[in-house]
C-alpha cells in the first residue's frame, strides 16, 4: 500500500514529531535529515522540500516541543480553582519528576543554542513565557491573599532556576539526586518562596 498522501500542515507535524524523536535518539550533532526521512520511509529531498536545510529543521522541531509544553500549561492556568493551587500544579508537571518536556530534549537545545541563534530564540521564548506564566501566578495569589510573595519575577527565577537545574542532574548524572529528594526540594522552594509552611497538601 502507498502512503496517505498529507497536508502541508499535516506533512510537516509528521516531519517535526519524528525530528524530535531522532533528537532524543540520536542528540542534536548527531541527527541528519536522513535520519528523519528513513523514520518515516520518506525521501531527504521531502524533508528539505518542508525545511531547506537541518538546522531550520531542528529548531522548528524545538518549536514544535515548546508549543506543545506551553499549551498544556496554558490548560493548567486556566483550571476554575485557586491560584495556589494551579501554581502547585504547574510546578509539578515542569519538574523534572513531573510529565512536562522530555528533559533530555532540552538539555540537548539549551547545549546547541549557544551556537545557534534560531534555536537560542526558541528556547529563550520557551523560557520567558515559562517565567511570565508563573510570575502571573505568584502576583494573582499574593493579590488574593492566598500567600505571600514581595517579588513574583524574582521568585518565578528562582524557581525555574532550580527545576532547570535539577533536571540537569536527573538527566545527565544517574544517582545524583533521587526523584523523591527532587521532588521535595521543588515542594520546599516554593512553600519558601510564598512563605507557606513546607508542607504543601496534594
Amino acid at each position: 500500500m502507498g502512503r496517505v498522501r498529507l497536508s502541508v500542515a499535516e506533512r510537516r507535524e509528521e516531519l517535526l514529531r519524528a525530528a524530535i524523536e531522532q533528537i532524543e535518539a540520536r542528540g542534536v550533532a548527531a541527527v541528519r535529515i536522513a535520519d528523519v526521512a528513513a523514520s518515516l520511509g520518506v525521501s531527504n529531498a521531502l524533508v528539505l522540500y518542508h525545511f531547506s536545510t537541518k538546522e531550520k529543521l531542528v529548531a522548528e522541531a524545538f518549536r514544535h516541543a515548546a508549543e506543545g509544553d506551553l499549551a498544556h500549561l496554558r490548560k493548567l492556568i486556566a483550571r476554575r480553582t485557586t491560584a495556589l493551587r494551579r501554581l502547585r500544579a504547574a510546578v509539578r508537571w515542569y519538574a523534572p519528576t513531573g510529565q512536562a518536556k522530555g528533559w533530555r530534549l532540552w538539555i540537548e537545545g539549551w547545549a546547541v543554542s549557544l551556537r545557534d541563534p534560531a534555536l537560542r530564540d526558541v528556547t529563550r521564548d520557551l523560557d520567558l513565557q515559562w517565567k511570565a506564566a508563573l510570575t502571573g501566578l505568584i502576583e494573582e495569589g499574593t493579590a488574593a491573599a492566598e500567600f505571600h510573595c514581595p517579588d513574583p519575577q524574582a521568585s518565578a527565577l528562582r524557581l525555574t532556576a532550580l527545576l532547570d537545574g535539577l533536571a540537569v542532574q536527573l538527566t545527565s548524572y544517574d544517582g545524583a539526586v533521587s526523584r523523591t529528594k527532587a521532588q521535595r526540594w521543588a515542594d520546599e522552594t516554593l512553600a519558601r518562596e510564598l512563605n507557606l509552611p513546607e508542607s504543601p497538601t496534594p
